[in-house]
C-alpha cells in the first residue's frame, strides 16, 4: 500500500501530507515544475494551496515577495515555521477558495495580485467553477491565473481516491472552466510525459495509495533527460495540465 509518513500527528490529512513529504526531496522536480510557471507569473504573487512549502520555496530563494494561502491551519502553521523570518514571505493566509462567505471574508484582498497560482489544489474541489471565479477575483485587472492540475481521466487510480481528487482534466475540459469564468488563454500545455509511467505502475498496477518514497528519489535524478522529453512531448501529454489565464 506504500509508507503512511506520520512523523507530524498534528496533520489530518495523511496521504496528502505523506505525498508533499515524498516530493519535497525532489527537488530538481520542484525546480522544474516551477520554472516551468514563473515566465508566466509577474508582480504580486499568490500562491493557492502552499501545502509545505515546496514550491513557495523556489519562489522565496530567487527573491520573489509571495503570499500563501492554505485551506487547512496545520499546514499554515508549518509554512510560517519555515519561512517565518524569510524577508520574501508578505503573508500566510488560512483560506477556503470555495468558502460560501468567501466575499466577505477575503473581499480586503479581491484585486490585489497580479499572478496568482495553484499547483495540485482545483482537483481537490468538487466546484471547480467556483474555485476558479474566486481566484479570478483576487486578481488585478491583466492579472494572471495559473493552474496545474493532474491530467487524462483514465489514469485516475488509487492515488486520486486516496488524496482525495474528484477529477483529472485535458487541456480542453480545463480550458471549458477557464472559458466560463471570461479569463483569456494565453498558454497552455502538458507537463512530465514520463510521469504518467510511475503513475499507472505504481497506482493502478500495484494499487499502492502512497508514491513511495524510493521512486520519488530515483524519478528525481532523472528529471534533467525527462525535462528534454518534455519540450517534444508537451503539446500532447503529461501527467498534468498547466494553464494560464488571464483577465481582460
Amino acid at each position: 500500500m506504500g509508507k503512511v509518513d506520520q512523523s507530524n500527528p498534528e496533520v489530518n490529512d495523511v496521504y496528502g501530507y505523506s505525498t508533499l513529504e515524498s516530493i519535497s526531496g525532489a527537488d530538481k522536480f520542484n525546480r522544474w515544475m516551477y520554472e516551468t510557471i514563473k515566465p508566466f507569473c509577474k508582480g504580486r504573487i499568490l500562491e493557492i494551496g502552499g501545502g509545505i512549502g515546496n514550491i513557495s520555496q523556489c519562489f522565496l530563494s530567487d527573491g520573489e515577495e509571495l503570499v500563501v494561502t492554505e485551506l487547512q491551519s496545520e499546514y499554515c502553521t508549518m509554512i510560517r515555521k519555515r519561512f517565518g523570518d524569510h524577508p520574501h514571505l508578505k503573508d500566510v493566509l488560512e483560506m477556503d477558495i470555495v468558502d460560501a462567505d468567501f466575499d466577505t471574508k477575503y473581499e480586503q484582498w479581491f484585486g490585489t495580485f497580479d499572478t496568482v497560482f495553484a499547483l495540485n489544489v482545483v482537483e481537490h474541489i468538487e466546484d471547480h467553477q467556483k474555485a476558479i471565479a474566486n481566484c479570478k477575483k483576487l486578481l488585478k485587472k491583466g492579472g494572471r491565473l495559473i493552474i496545474l492540475v493532474p491530467a487524462f481521466q483514465s489514469l485516475y487510480n488509487h492515488f486520486d481516491t486516496a488524496l482525495g481528487h474528484f477529477r483529472r482534466y485535458t487541456c480542453k475540459t480545463l480550458k471549458t472552466v477557464f472559458d466560463a469564468n471570461g479569463l483569456t488563454i494565453v498558454h497552455q500545455q502538458y507537463f512530465n510525459l514520463i510521469g504518467m509511467a510511475g503513475w499507472w505502475v505504481s497506482g493502478s498496477l500495484l494499487r499502492k495509495k502512497i508514491i513511495p518514497e524510493g521512486q520519488m528519489k530515483l524519478y528525481n535524478f532523472f528529471v534533467p533527460v525527462f525535462r528534454l522529453v518534455d519540450l517534444f512531448s508537451s503539446r500532447l501529454l503529461g501527467l498534468s495540465v498547466i494553464m494560464v489565464g488571464e483577465v481582460e
